[in-house]
């Protein structure tokens, strides 16, 4: 087993809807309106790595299957997912749970920035030509001799300014709370003196706690993909924390990868009615956040 190979609890099985699921009718809608969209990104090619076009297209492809983005932030009010260059300028390292390949234009959809993913995600239908036109950096976690190039790599692309998101748990769970924080890319964040952005990325339908989103297991993508289009009121919800900024001096990865996984599961609750920030995913292109 790799640094990266990490086997989930969650199979299939956890996968389900909390509410029942539309009508065939829209779910034959949303086949088409999906299609739409992702057809409009693969006709954009290389452009449509450009930050613009990259959330105006994570949003449209939200939109399309009925998902509803909800972006919060905790603890502080935040500009957007990257932190507030730092002198000299450095990237922000943001790291995420992971429940569902839906977790990816989720994030794109609040700021576009580099995404880290397995290598087997450029393998799937659609998706993988998707992740590699926005300019996706793909891991092999089946040589772990590559680690250290990877670390660099990234390490790199933090110093240069770019932002950089991570799945550190290396595998999906069925929801937040599952699976420790990998500590590789944290040694990234070191080397580079970067900040880190926790980010907990949850689903809900109608308000209620959901899995349906999970894509867990051996499960195949399509399968996964006709679940979430026929899912009824799904809301995918993001919470920005506030950032961490480490010091070599009194943190190492392991203790950054903890204090990461803590504010990410810091916000397991029932979903919130109160004052927050709500961001319509099918709506028009507006300010960043």
């Amino acid at each position: 087993m790799s640094t990266w190979d990490v086997r989930s609890e969650c199979t299939t099985g956890c996968a389900a809807h909390a509410v029942p699921r539309v009508p065939f009718t829209e779910t034959a809608r949303r086949c088409a309106a999906f299609a739409h969209a992702a057809g409009r990104a693969l006709r954009d090619g290389e452009r449509m790595a450009e930050p613009a076009r990259l959330r105006a297209h994570a949003r449209a492809v939200l939109g399309s299957i009925g998902v509803r983005l909800v972006v919060e932030t905790a603890g502080e009010t935040a500009a957007g997912l990257s932190v507030p260059a730092v002198s000299p300028p450095r990237g922000t390292l943001v790291v995420a749970n992971h429940i569902s390949w839906l977790d990816i234009p989720a994030l794109l959809a609040v700021e576009p920035v580099t995404l880290l993913a397995k290598r087997e995600v450029g393998d799937w239908p659609l998706v993988g030509t998707l992740a590699r036109r926005a300019g996706t950096r793909f891991i092999d976690r089946d040589s772990p001799r590559q680690l250290p190039a990877t670390v660099a790599a990234l390490a790199g692309m933090l110093c240069s300014g770019r932002s950089v998101a991570a799945f550190p748990q290396a595998t999906t769970w069925c929801s937040v709370g599952y699976g420790a924080f990998r500590r590789a890319t944290f040694q990234a964040a070191l080397d580079a003196g970067a900040p880190v952005r926790p980010v907990t990325i949850a689903y809900e339908q109608h308000g209620l706690a959901s899995t349906v989103a999970g894509f867990l297991g051996d499960e195949e993508f399509l399968s996964s993909v006709r679940r979430v289009i026929g899912a009824r009121g799904l809301t995918v919800r993001v919470t920005v924390h506030p950032p961490l900024l480490p010091h070599s001096g009194a943190h190492d990865r392991r203790a950054l990868a903890e204090l990461a996984r803590a504010a990410v599961n810091g916000t397991v609750r029932s979903p919130a009615r109160g004052h927050e920030e709500r961001v319509s995913a099918g709506q028009a292109l507006g300010t960043y956040l």
